[in-house]
Parts: C-alpha cells; sequence; structure tokens
C-alpha cells in the first residue's frame, strides 16, 4: 500500500491552484463558491482515483486513450525524473486544461514530449520531438516565455495546419535544476496568461520535489511518512471539505477562511524537512488544526492552551504535539454527546533541560485493550493507537531512553499523554 505523502502533495497543490486562479490572479476574484467547488471537485478526483499522487478518472474528451505506438515510444525514452511517471503527466494535463484558460495543454522532459491533451494531440504525441524553439530558452535559463504566431510559425509545429498559434512555457524543476517543462497553447494569437501557467507549473515541481526527496533520501523521510501517515487522513479532509461545503452558502466569507486554513494546514505538513522545528512553528500548525476541527464540531469542542512563552523557541520533532491533539479530538468530541475540552500543557524544566508537553481531555477515553496495546507498543486496529504507538516509536528512534512518553486513559473520563523530549 502506498505512503498518502503524494496524495497530499496533489490535495495541495490543487487547492493552492485553485486559490491562485480564482481569487488572487483573477480580476475580478470568482465567489467563494465557484471556488470550493472547484476544488472540492478536484479533490473528489484525486483522491477517489488514488493510486498514484495525481491520477484521477480518465475523460477523453479531447485526448484519445494512448495506443500501441504511443506506448512503444514512451517505453524507448530515457530514465526520467521518478515523480513524472505516465500516470502523473497523464492525469496532470487533463486536471490543468480547464484550470489554465488555454485549448491545450503539454508536459515535457527536456527532449520529448511526456503528455498532451487537447487540439493537436494527434501529432504532439508522447515521445515526439520538442519543436518550440521558445522551449529551448526556458530550459536553458529557467525564464517563463510566451510565443505567439500566425499558423504556428513561431511554435514551429511541423504538422500543416496545427490549430496551436500561441502558447506560454514555463519551467519543471526538481530544486535548482530545469527538469522540463509545462506549455499550456491556445487557438488564438492571445497567449495564455504568463503568471497562472508559472503557478502551475511550480506546484507540478513541488510534487516532482516531493517524490525525488523520497527516493533519494529514504531513509530520512521515513520518519514524516510515517508521522503524515498517522496523521494527515482521508476522514480528516472529506469532513473538514464537508464542513466548507456547508457554510458556502450560508457564510462564504468563513468559508473562504477555512479554505486558506486548510490550505496553510497541508502545506506545512507537505514542505517540512528535517526531523526538528521551533515549537512555535508546530504551535502555530496545532492551532490551524484546531480551527479546522472546531469548525466542524462547533461548541462541542473547547480548545485550552497553557503555553510558556519560553518553550516557543525551543526544537521540537516536526508532527508530534498535532497527532496528540489529534487523538484527543478523536477520543473526545467523535464520541462524546455534550462539550469535550481538550487541554493542551506545554513547559521548560531548567534543571532536566527538558521539553515537557501535555495533552489532555474529558471524552470516552480509550477502550481498555487499544490502552494496553499502546503502554506495551503493540499494534492495534485503534486509528488512536496506531498513531500514538507510531509517535512512541519514532521518539524511540530519535532520542533512545533519553525522553518520556506516558499514557494514561480511563473509559468515560478522558485520555492523557505526557511527552518529555531533551532541549536540542
Amino acid at each position: 500500500m502506498r505512503g498518502v505523502g503524494p496524495l497530499v502533495a496533489a490535495v495541495t497543490a490543487l487547492w493552492a491552484l485553485v486559490v491562485l486562479i480564482s481569487q488572487v490572479w483573477a480580476e475580478p476574484p470568482l465567489s467563494p463558491v465557484g471556488t470550493i467547488v472547484a476544488g472540492v471537485l478536484l479533490t473528489n478526483v484525486a483522491i477517489l482515483g488514488y493510486g498514484s499522487s495525481l491520477r484521477g478518472p480518465r475523460q477523453q474528451r479531447v485526448r484519445a486513450r494512448p495506443n500501441r505506438e504511443d506506448t512503444e515510444r514512451r517505453a524507448e525514452l530515457p530514465e526520467r525524473p521518478v515523480g513524472l511517471t505516465d500516470e502523473v503527466v497523464d492525469a496532470a494535463v487533463e486536471l490543468l486544461l480547464p484550470l489554465l484558460g488555454g485549448d491545450a495543454v503539454s508536459i515535457t522532459d527536456r527532449q520529448h514530449m511526456l503528455a498532451f491533451a487537447g487540439p493537436g494531440h494527434d501529432h504532439h504525441a508522447p515521445g515526439t520531438p520538442l519543436y518550440a524553439p521558445a522551449r529551448e530558452e526556458v530550459l536553458a535559463t529557467g525564464r517563463t516565455v510566451t510565443v505567439t504566431g500566425r499558423d504556428g510559425d513561431v511554435i514551429r509545429c511541423p504538422q500543416p495546419g496545427c490549430p496551436l498559434r500561441s502558447a506560454a512555457i514555463a519551467a519543471l524543476r526538481v530544486g535548482e535544476e530545469v527538469i522540463g517543462s509545462v506549455t499550456v497553447y491556445r487557438g488564438t494569437d492571445d497567449p495564455p496568461e504568463p503568471d497562472l501557467v508559472e503557478a502551475a507549473a511550480r506546484i507540478l515541481s513541488l510534487h516532482l520535489s516531493v517524490a525525488e526527496l523520497q527516493a533519494t533520501q529514504q531513509h530520512y523521510l521515513d520518519f514524516e511518512l510515517d508521522a503524515l501517515r498517522a496523521q494527515i487522513n482521508p476522514h480528516f479532509l472529506f469532513n473538514t471539505l464537508n464542513t466548507i461545503a456547508s457554510r458556502i452558502r450560508t457564510d462564504p466569507e468563513d468559508a473562504r477562511q477555512l479554505l486558506v486554513r486548510l490550505a496553510d494546514f497541508f502545506r506545512y505538513a507537505v514542505r517540512q524537512q528535517g526531523q526538528f522545528a521551533d515549537f512555535s512553528h508546530e504551535y502555530a500548525f496545532v492551532r490551524t488544526y484546531v480551527t479546522l476541527e472546531q469548525a466542524r464540531f462547533g461548541d462541542r469542542l473547547q480548545v485550552e492552551y497553557d503555553i510558556d512563552p519560553a518553550v516557543l523557541g525551543a526544537e521540537v520533532p516536526v508532527l508530534v504535539i498535532q497527532p496528540l491533539v489529534e487523538n484527543a479530538i478523536k477520543h473526545g468530541a467523535s464520541g462524546k454527546v455534550g462539550r469535550t475540552t481538550v487541554r493542551l500543557r506545554a513547559r521548560v524544566d531548567p534543571l532536566t533541560r527538558t521539553l515537557q508537553v501535555a495533552v489532555r481531555d474529558d471524552g470516552v477515553g480509550m477502550p481498555t485493550a487499544t490502552h494496553e496495546a499502546v503502554l506495551a507498543g503493540r499494534a492495534t486496529r485503534d486509528d488512536g493507537g496506531v498513531g500514538l504507538r507510531n509517535i512512541r516509536s519514532r521518539l524511540d528512534l530519535l532520542f533512545g531512553d533519553r525522553h518520556g512518553f506516558e499514557v494514561r486513559s480511563e473509559p468515560g473520563k478522558g485520555t492523557s499523554v505526557q511527552l518529555q523530549v531533551p532541549l536540542r
């Protein structure tokens, strides 16, 4: 079973792209209703078709199904960056086509066409050479360029009668290296908006960078990916999207704010690198998560914070505190009638030079079997138990016996998790 890291990157890219197009670059900005509907639809496409990071249901409106000749051409292509799989590029051009204001979209590596959607797909097939001289400038400099000309004189397509007359071309990167391009075409002399094409290329480049890191630094990324698998699950995403959708008509501004919070949440989770971050960053991440959950539970969920300012500059393992709060909410508000209170407390002990974090809830507590399994470090079918066990295993690898991790739970009265890690 594949991890959710690529899926998270895809969902983040889709929402960021929708917000950029509809709220930042559009003049005037689109209504919040239109933004939410577009984002929810694209998210459902990405998640329901999850098998690769950007897979969605295939729609054959403007691009024919790859034939045997296309498949043979692709098989002959040289090895490409790990994120540019056939499934990724095919789905990406289909998703980008309706968003970028063009008639056709293509993705290339440095020498060949990898995927194409729109008029002209019959001769701009996967594996064919690249024609536009402007693309060579993009691949050499990394700058976004636009080209226009009648009958393809500037695009330089050798096919007579090619309907493409103008284009905007942006670079695909892995780190600082340009590894390909995204091109949006139009059948008129008015080229697409280059800023939108560049934004789409940057978002896809983020996916490629994540994929490259997974392949080349796997033993370092295992910790982050395990944390993401444990905490950022489809249930949370779907619940939040349902909450946002329910606010569209009653409170569009609140829906827009929640959408921004959701984008911030996934952006932080995906972009975190390394094993440690400042407590202040993790604390802000927790507050963003809580805001989204409070929008869902309303008055049923109350969260109290007791944070010593001295801890804000301390370094803590990334993606550890938020899962503790998520677990408290799961075993609190999700299963309890009436109000649930979750308390987050953080202190620095100068004598032992440790950071101490406690998360408590007055919810339904863990089942006895789950609590015993967590204490013993055994596997459990309960999602919360799996999350706590993963956190404990990660702390063991990071600190050995120099940390403390204590879980107390009583059915009907709540759960308390206390974490103690050495200051760095």
